[in-house]
């Protein structure tokens, strides 16, 4: 299993994000970009999927940035890579062949378990108020 470039960039946009958050302090897109290590055209896009999906919220203008939507504890790692992928395990729908259909429910019982567990972890977890502090997953 690959986890794609844009989920490893949502996911720490994200956690700075959560950093911010309760301070009043709004996002902007330079600030993410600069801090998170991502290129800021890329970062655009992932943060209009993480909008569209209800887990940030933006306001334009001078003063205008991004900000969660949701208290980081709400938020958690399975919600960021459905707004971002779609799914936690893709699975290709061919299914066909002798062993296809048993093969299916194989990769099914693990998709729920990988979302089962993707669900477990919230924002909160791997986000710190403290740059210098890191918690390690």
């Amino acid at each position: 299993m690959k986890i794609s470039v844009k989920v490893d960039y949502a996911c720490r946009v994200m956690a700075e994000l959560a950093r911010l958050h309760g301070s009043g302090e709004l996002a902007q897109i330079e600030h993410l970009a600069h801090t998170e290590a991502v290129p800021a055209n890329f970062l655009a896009q992932i943060l209009l999927k993480l909008r569209d999906h209800g887990l940030i919220t933006s306001r334009r203008g001078n003063l205008g940035g991004y900000m969660l939507a949701r208290p980081p504890q709400e938020i958690s790692l399975h919600d960021i890579l459905l707004a971002v992928e779609g799914k936690c395990l893709h699975l290709s729908g061919n299914y066909e062949g002798r062993s296809g259909r048993r093969l299916k429910r194989v990769w099914d019982e693990i998709s729920e378990v990988l979302d089962g567990k993707t669900k477990s972890y919230t924002l909160d977890q791997w986000s710190t108020k403290n740059p210098a502090e890191m918690y390690y997953i």
